[in-house]
Parts: C-alpha cells; sequence; structure tokens
C-alpha cells in the first residue's frame, strides 16, 4: 500500500511524526505536510501566488518528506498532480484537536483527507483531544490496526477518526452537533481572537461523534466529499 501522509499542524509537529511511524508498518509512505500551521484553514487552495517547496531527506528516518509553504489540500495536490505520487490512501494528522460536529467543515487535516477523494484516492483524518498527542500513539495504533484489519477503505473512501489517550471502544459513528461558547476578544494592538469552549456533553445522540470522544471512545465516522444532498434533489427533480 502507496500511503501519502500529511496534517494541518505542520511538518515538524509531533502527531505527524507518530503517524509517519505507524504508517511505515502498513506500506510505503510519502510525506507532504504543510511548512507551518494551518489549522482551520478547511479546503482552501493557493491560486493565485507561488508556493514555496522544501525537499527533506532525512526529516523522517527513510522517508522522503516535503515541506509546502500551504494548505493541506494543496500537499495533496502537489503530491498529486505534480510528483505524480500514485498513492493508494492519504492518512492525515494526527490533529492536536478534536475535529468532530461542524469543526469537521472548518479542518484542513479532513480536508486533506477529502481532497484524495477528489484525486480518485481515498482518504482517511486522524484526531485526538487537544494536548494529548504525546500519550496518544497507543490509541492510534489500536484505530489504525483496526481499521487495516478489517479493511475498513472497501466500504467508504473517506473517514473522520478521534480518540483521546482514554479511549477503549471503537464505534462507528456520524457527524454530531457541537455546542461552543464562541466569542471574539481584543488581546493586544486591537487585534480581535476568536475563542470559545466546546460543551460536548450537551449532546446525547450516542451515535455521534461529539458523543463518542466525550465518553471516550474511538470515533470512527463515515464521511463523503459529495456536498449534495439526494432526499431534496429526487422530489425536486421526481427521480426515484
Amino acid at each position: 500500500m502507496k500511503i501519502l501522509v500529511t496534517n494541518d499542524d505542520g511538518i515538524r509537529a509531533e502527531g505527524l511524526k507518530i503517524l509517519v511511524e505507524e504508517a511505515k508498518k502498513f506500506g510505503e509512505v510519502l510525506v507532504v505536510s504543510p511548512k507551518v500551521e494551518q489549522s482551520g484553514k478547511s479546503h482552501a487552495i493557493n491560486v493565485s501566488s507561488g508556493i514555496e517547496i522544501t525537499k527533506y531527506e532525512d526529516l523522517f528516518p527513510g522517508v522522503i518528506a516535503y515541506s509546502v509553504d500551504s494548505t493541506p489540500a494543496d500537499c495533496v495536490r502537489y503530491a498529486h498532480y505534480q510528483l505524480k505520487y500514485d498513492f493508494d490512501v492519504v492518512f492525515s494528522g494526527i490533529n492536536n484537536g478534536y475535529n468532530v460536529g461542524e469543526d469537521i467543515l472548518y479542518s484542513g487535516t479532513v480536508a486533506a483527507a477529502t481532497e484524495a477523494v477528489f484525486c480518485g484516492k481515498k482518504g482517511i483524518a486522524f484526531s485526538c483531544a487537544r494536548g494529548t498527542v504525546s500519550q496518544i500513539q497507543p490509541v492510534f495504533k489500536k484505530a489504525l490496526n483496526y481499521i487495516i484489519k478489517n479493511n475498513i477503505l472497501k466500504y467508504g473512501n473517506l473517514f473522520n477518526v478521534n480518540f483521546n489517550p482514554n479511549s477503549k471502544d471503537i464505534v462507528i459513528t456520524h457527524q454530531g452537533k457541537t455546542v461552543y461558547d464562541t466569542h471574539f476578544i481584543v488581546k493586544e494592538d486591537g487585534l480581535y481572537y476568536q475563542r470559545g469552549k466546546g460543551y460536548f456533553d450537551l449532546n446525547k445522540n450516542k451515535d455521534s461523534d461529539v458523543y463518542a470522544v466525550n465518553n471516550d471512545y474511538i470515533s470512527i465516522s463515515p464521511l463523503t466529499a459529495d456536498r449534495t444532498n439526494y432526499s431534496v434533489f429526487y422530489k425536486l427533480t421526481n427521480h426515484k
């Protein structure tokens, strides 16, 4: 299996190193990652200015790596369109912070996995509770082993995986709803910063990703890159 590894926390992020280390056990690995953190950039791509690319041969033992001074989606695009790397799957992460509920739409981590689908490939996004990356490798190994052993990718092209150091059992979930106390504050020099606190305990839907991570499960959510609401499409077009 050929695995393209990327993230949105940057080429030197701890979660990326863990992901590369574990991915190497399952196939050939190439790393193409943002030069600097790209959190919250969603599926943005750069089409208006030049992009700096740097190649590394010793950043990850036995693995060639490139940094791209752009977004996670552009990292996948560079590997596919420029390097012509014929990967089977994108492993994106391990993100420092959950990507569940509505945050899936803001996530550069999930966007990189989604871009793989646009390239005709498969993608998996991996995220953990914020501030726990240094503790997460045993749980991540369990999640990745489950995915490979059970050939989860034969059922779909895009998956979103979230966990914390206390996660034990694995559950299949759907996108839930997050509740945030969001506000803008002035920190310095008149600049506003978005801040907020999540209240995951308010989500009582036991099938959701939000409920799962809040109750110490490994959450695996099948996603789709197609944004069409087919139930409405069929009603408006009289398709069956």
